[in-house]
């Protein structure tokens, strides 16, 4: 091909696609070379990308103890407000079934295809109940978190907004998980442990987190069933009876409970219920 492009008598448009289709032919061998030789070896590790972004205020910043408190608490009072607000509006839609099944009748397809995501929601999707008796688990488990318990909670286990986790991950409420790769590896997790603390990609997101976990995680069933019987006498959501739901959060036990009724009580939490 090399002498037929050397002819002087050559067309020149001819000689022109002839060198292209060179060109392009030696390329395409040495990617082909490029791909069937091994692997290079090198020492730098992949770099990934950080898409938790923090949002919160830099607390730290804050001397004034008391100052801190109180801005940290009205900051995340806000967003466990909404998450409660979202929760009821889903609650009453629940109450509704509840007076259409209470009646024997069968609901709509509609009705039915919503009773059905929020079941899948609230980790009851796989339930053999019958529709009555799932409305009426899901009443259980469907219910708000009282702003005073939130707060102490979010309090001790984010250490005011200012520990790592909360900073770089948005993690308010100390969540763990144990997919490779999903938050945060403790620096004094033990060498045989697996489990990382959650990063999430916004406030809004942990705080729904944490909701989701104490409505639906095994472990914090009583908790449910004290707020269930504080519901059917009438009474209003006692967060300081609510703690005591709370002893499996932590590995401290009773001591995590009894540090976050201290929480409520010192910093006045319960007035904020009210505010609510």
């Amino acid at each position: 091909m090399l002498k037929q492009l050397a002819y002087p008598k050559l067309p020149t448009l001819v000689r022109f696609c002839a060198l292209v289709i060179l060109i392009a032919f030696v390329v395409a061998l040495v990617i082909k070379a490029r791909q069937n030789a091994p692997d290079a070896v090198t020492d730098t590790a992949p770099v990934e990308e950080d898409v938790f972004v923090s949002q919160l205020p830099d607390f730290d910043a804050i001397t004034n103890i008391e100052l801190k408190k109180e801005s940290f608490f009205a900051f995340l009072h806000q967003y466990v407000d909404a998450e409660n607000a979202l929760i009821l509006q889903t609650r009453e839609r629940l109450q509704e079934f509840s007076d259409i099944v209470s009646r024997g009748m069968e609901l709509s397809r509609t009705e039915q295809r919503s009773l059905d995501s929020i079941a899948a929601e609230y980790k009851l999707q796989d339930s053999e109940l019958s529709n009555a008796e799932l409305v009426e688990e899901l009443l259980v488990r469907v219910d708000v978190i009282p702003v005073s318990l939130a707060l102490a909670q979010a309090a001790t286990e984010s250490a005011w907004g200012t520990s790592r986790f909360a900073r770089e991950g948005n993690n308010i409420f100390g969540q763990w998980c144990f997919d490779e790769g999903c938050g945060l590896i403790p620096g004094r997790r033990a060498s045989d442990a697996s489990h990382e603390v959650r990063a999430f990609s916004s406030i809004e997101a942990s705080v729904r987190g944490y909701f989701r976990n104490l409505n639906t995680n095994p472990s914090y069933e009583y908790l449910r069933e004290l707020r269930a019987q504080m519901r059917i006498k009438g009474r209003s959501l006692d967060s300081l009876a609510l703690a005591h739901g709370l002893t499996r959060y932590s590995e401290r036990g009773h001591l995590y409970v009894a540090e976050v009724q201290e929480i409520i009580r010192i910093n006045d939490l319960l007035s904020r219920d009210e505010q609510s």
